[in-house]
């Protein structure tokens, strides 16, 4: 959508001609296009805009029965298996799971969130003055009484399946949940400082340092042990469900974790040159390199495959995913998706709404 702001930088009422807007000739006027946003869950995609509605494709549940709530929002979040929408009134929306409904916060706090982040069943929530509040499953970080006066000047929060970390602006990280999902950082803890950010897999943590260097902790098998890697120079790390992939500062690319999910990419190392980001699935990576190319590796249930639609991966922005799909945002606006269909693979039912997607 396309707002006008007037030359105080108020945004004109829509159907308001500029005589009634009390404008006159020769003023400026400022045109600003209201980007599309993609949240998803393991198996389905949301489209939405601030302050409109949302649109969703792959399987997203019974959303019939609140999609009439879902106008005015503000934020979208997907889990594992389900979404939570924050309206501008404060108000929150949550379909899915029933372990994940936010049941107590109210509104007027919901209304300071930054930020959200989600576990399998729970979410935690960083507000404006850097605190955060936690709801959802016990046993997935719902709870986080038990480091919740640690959990000041936080300025993100990652998940695992059943864990959160938070990364505060000294440097250091705060974790809780599942211990056997990285929620236990106690053996690591004196290496994590001066941390730069924080990713997960389903159940292991990698945190990069000021230096390059990575720490990573939880769950050996999804890649929380990195020992047999040089990690070193690292600008980025993306993670599928039990593999870690990291691009260095030349460009280069290497990976960790679980061959069956991206853990290995020797097939197509050659290729992974110039590597700007990386997007993960469940089991797969998606690398976009310059010039807006795409290679993919991993599991070929996780959207590993992408020669389908290889021929229309040019001049890509960015790259999202469910658990078994991605969907890439093209220079031009367009989505092109790859993957299981039903997960969200294929967005041609709704093809002639994603215009302009940023």
């Amino acid at each position: 959508s396309l707002k006008l702001l007037d030359p105080d930088g108020s945004v004109l009422q829509p159907g308001k001609s500029l005589e009634k807007a009390g404008l006159r000739s020769g003023l400026t006027l400022t045109a600003v296009v209201d980007p599309i946003r993609l949240a998803s869950t393991r198996r389905a995609f949301a489209a939405w805009r601030h302050g409109g509605g949302v649109v969703f494709w792959g399987d997203a549940g019974h959303v019939q029965r609140i999609q009439q709530q879902l106008r005015n929002v503000r934020m979208v979040l997907g889990s594992d298996s389900s979404f939570t929408a924050i309206l501008e009134d404060g108000e929150v929306v949550a379909w899915g799971n029933p372990n994940s409904r936010l049941i107590s916060y109210n509104h007027e706090r919901m209304r300071t969130v930054q930020q959200i982040r989600a576990s399998d069943y729970a979410f935690a929530a960083v507000l404006s003055d850097q605190s955060v509040i936690t709801w959802g499953h016990h046993s997935f970080g719902g709870n986080s009484s038990s480091v919740q006066d640690q959990l000041k000047n936080v300025l993100d929060v990652v998940s695992s399946q059943r864990a959160f970390a938070a990364m505060k602006s000294d440097g250091s990280v705060v974790t809780w949940g599942d211990p056997n999902s990285g929620g236990d950082s106690s053996k690591v803890q004196h290496q994590l400082r001066r941390v730069q950010k924080v990713v997960s897999s389903y159940d292991a943590f990698a945190a990069i340092l000021l230096d390059g260097s990575v720490v990573t902790w939880g769950d050996g098998g999804s890649g929380g042990d990195s020992c047999q890697v040089h990690l070193r120079s690292v600008r980025e790390i993306a993670a599928s469900g039990a593999a870690f992939a990291a691009i260095l500062a030349d460009g280069r690319v290497e990976t960790w974790g679980d061959d069956r999910y991206g853990g290995d990419c020797s097939s197509v190392k050659a290729q992974l040159l110039d590597v700007q980001t990386i997007c993960g699935s469940a089991g797969a990576f998606a690398a976009l390199r310059c010039g807006g190319s795409v290679v993919t590796w991993g599991g070929a249930d996780y959207g590993a495959d992408s020669s389908r639609v290889q021929g229309q991966l040019k001049k890509v922005q960015q790259i999202h995913s469910t658990f078994h799909a991605f969907a890439a945002i093209l220079e031009n606006g367009s989505v092109v998706c790859w993957g299981d269909a039903d997960s969200g693979g294929d967005c041609s039912s709704v093809s002639d709404q994603l215009v302009d997607v940023l």
